[in-house]
């Protein structure tokens, strides 16, 4: 990214997904980053998932009260529904689905993939080592 010799404006961030994911599991923007950061939202969540070959999700999300949205980035990657298996194996294959849609997700290639929820609501992160 190239920028001029001028700081931005306080309500514009200018970073790097693969440089600022890590700081936060992933996550770019939503409700928990600090008040007056303009990467906060209660609106939207976005999150930059850098995923190792075989990494899987913890657990399941049940009960969901968003609506999400992923892009893969690259690599390969399996998202799991009820009764349903959906593979993300080209650049750019996305899957999008609703509030109350249980789902799970295993890496099987190194992946990177775009993800974006809304609304973007507390209380849904998984414990570290669950």
């Amino acid at each position: 990214m190239t920028s001029d010799d001028t700081d931005p404006p306080a309500d514009v961030y200018v970073g790097n997904a693969g440089r600022d994911a890590p700081l936060d599991r992933g996550w770019l923007l939503g409700h928990f980053k600090d008040p007056g950061d303009p990467r906060r939202s209660e609106d939207v969540e976005i999150k930059w998932g850098v995923h190792p070959r075989g990494e899987r999700r913890a657990r399941w999300v049940r009960g969901e009260h968003r609506t999400a949205l992923q892009v893969l980035v690259s690599g390969r990657f399996r998202l799991e529904f009820p009764g349903r298996s959906v593979v993300l194996a080209e650049q750019g294959d996305y899957v999008v689905w609703g509030k109350g849609v249980d789902h799970s997700w295993e890496a099987e290639e190194d992946s990177v993939v775009l993800t974006v929820r809304w609304p973007s609501v507390a209380g849904y992160q998984v414990p570290d080592g669950a």
